[in-house]
């Protein structure tokens, strides 16, 4: 090589040596001083060791004509957004399943704001998704527009922007999970939200206006904490996962991406005998579903969204023998188990996400249908409970269901896709009840003018018994399975086996 070409290679690498933290050691330690990472400590921690391939790395912002240029690089490296190809989960999922999309929004860059070049790095990100179907993961943590970009003099609003449009494309086709840990104002909480999945920070602020904007919009005067936090966020349903820091926000992320890609080499069971005891003799009687789905999943595989929103459906993911399935599952222990309107806007919006993306479901029935009352309707719950089963006849992936008690009216059929004979296959726990509504509800609907002539409490009680206890015989899960309204009845530590049987049979 000659000394001309050395030359140039050493001004290439000091050129780049200027994006990295090395180089912008201040703007590290401001990061550390608020126990944050920096974008880079993110992207090293999300992606496979030497996996990442960068595009755009040398990309300044648009301000030459206002800013020394030496300066620019380095005070504005990247223009703010590290982007790239890279592998995620390699080790445990092989070379080809791995491969991903990473946009890092770098907020120790003019405070995270969408410059110029910001954008058309973005957007080159996006139209590789969209031509390769690749998941894409997103760190969102930015303040929105950057009026500050003097060197673009070709445009007014700069409204023609199709960043909000190539990312939102990529919807249905390239899986997007979206993180973010600080303040995500505007144009990124914009961003943040048109994802599939939301993980955040509890030291997280998400609004699509900052302090600056609201002021300016003559709407009062606001601390950022003020505006949009994470827990606020979570609690209504709009973030999937909370984490306590950056670390298990990639964790998290990491763990969630890998159900997407398919199956992992090695597994773990757990005995599966117990399983024919969580569920109480009295059929009355509360249990915790969550450690029914953690003894059916593979060790340490279970992970569930939206935790403490729609509290009685519970949304999340499992593996049965390395294999990833998307679960729904009723929650006896909140509202009964009945469905509520915000239960059946999670679980339309999960099934949705998951059908697109080709994940089969397993859905786990224990429910004495849909939360009813006047307070219900308020809630506009024909129109939010409509949309359940609009999402769930248009599933594309094989859903097997498995009834572990109740299977009651309209909210059971829900839960199975719309119809019990819509699963590829139904199954239940020989525990297993079913009707058109709730025994109790049934008994005093239909038997109102027996009931009420009995004489005294305590004869009313003792037929509303008897009748509850014959309406039980009539719709156990033996007696359904013989009018052919199930397709079994199964052991319930055989419930693993049967799963992975049924998607076998369909090729899943």
């Amino acid at each position: 090589m000659s000394e001309e070409d050395n030359s140039k290679l050493a001004e290439l690498n000091r050129r780049l040596n200027k994006t990295l933290d090395d180089e912008r050691d201040a703007a590290r330690q401001k990061r550390h001083d608020k126990g944050y990472r920096t974008a880079r400590e993110n992207l090293e921690d999300l992606v496979d060791s030497g996996s990442f391939n960068e595009y755009g790395q040398l990309a300044v912002a648009a301000q030459r004509s206002r800013r020394d240029y030496e300066e620019l690089q380095t005070e504005t490296a990247a223009d703010g957004i590290i982007t790239g190809l890279c592998n995620i989960n390699r080790d445990e999922v092989g070379e080809n399943a791995s491969q991903a999309v990473v946009i890092i929004n770098d907020f120790s860059v003019l405070a995270g704001t969408q410059g110029f070049f910001h954008h058309k790095k973005l957007d080159r990100m996006c139209e590789l998704a969209e031509k390769s179907k690749l998941p894409v993961i997103m760190y969102a943590e930015g303040g929105g527009g950057r009026p500050a970009d003097t060197d673009v003099s070709t445009q007014i609003a700069g409204l023609n922007i199709t960043s909000f449009t190539s990312w939102a494309k990529l919807t249905g086709h390239s899986l997007k999970i979206a993180v973010n840990n600080g303040y995500c104002f505007a144009g990124n909480a914009a961003l943040y939200g048109a994802a599939d999945f939301c993980i955040s920070t509890k030291n997280s602020w998400i609004g699509m206006a900052g302090p600056a904007m609201i002021e300016g919009g003559g709407l009062g005067t606001f601390d950022p904490k003020d505006i949009g936090p994470a827990e606020m966020h979570y609690k209504n349903g709009h973030l999937d996962f909370l984490a306590d820091d950056e670390a298990e926000a990639t964790a998290i992320t990491k763990k969630l991406l890998s159900y997407f890609q398919g199956a992992k080499k090695y597994w773990e069971e757990k005995d599966q005998t117990p399983l024919r005891t969580m569920i109480p003799e009295d059929r009355r009687k509360g249990f915790p579903v969550r450690d029914i789905l953690n003894t059916i999943a593979d060790e340490n595989s279970f992970l569930e969204m939206k935790k403490i929103f729609g509290r009685s459906v519970i949304t999340g993911f499992m593996r049965i023998e390395g294999r990833p399935f998307a679960v729904l599952a009723n929650d006896c222990q909140q509202l009964g188990g009945a469905i509520d309107s915000s239960a059946a806007d999670k679980a339309a919006n999960f099934i949705e996400i998951c059908s697109a993306h080709g994940l089969p479901i397993l859905s786990f029935v224990d429910t004495p249908g849909f939360m009813v009352g006047p307070d219900s309707e308020k809630e506009g719950a024909f129109r939010r409970m409509g949309e359940l089963f609009k999402h769930g006849a248009r599933i594309k992936t094989p859903l097997v269901g498995i009834i572990l008690r109740r299977g009651y009216g309209l909210g059971a059929m829900a839960m199975m896709g719309g119809s019990f004979v819509d699963p590829i296959y139904s199954a239940s726990w020989p525990n297993g009840e079913f009707g058109g509504m709730g025994l109790e509800g049934y008994v005093k609907l239909g038997f109102k003018k027996e009931l009420e002539a009995e004489e005294t409490e305590e004869k009313k009680k003792a037929l509303f018994d008897k009748l509850v206890a014959r309406m039980y015989e009539v719709g156990k899960a033996t007696e359904a399975a013989a009018h052919l309204e199930m397709d079994a009845v199964i052991d319930p530590a055989s419930t693993r086996e049967t799963i992975l049987k049924a998607f076998k049979s369909f090729g899943a």
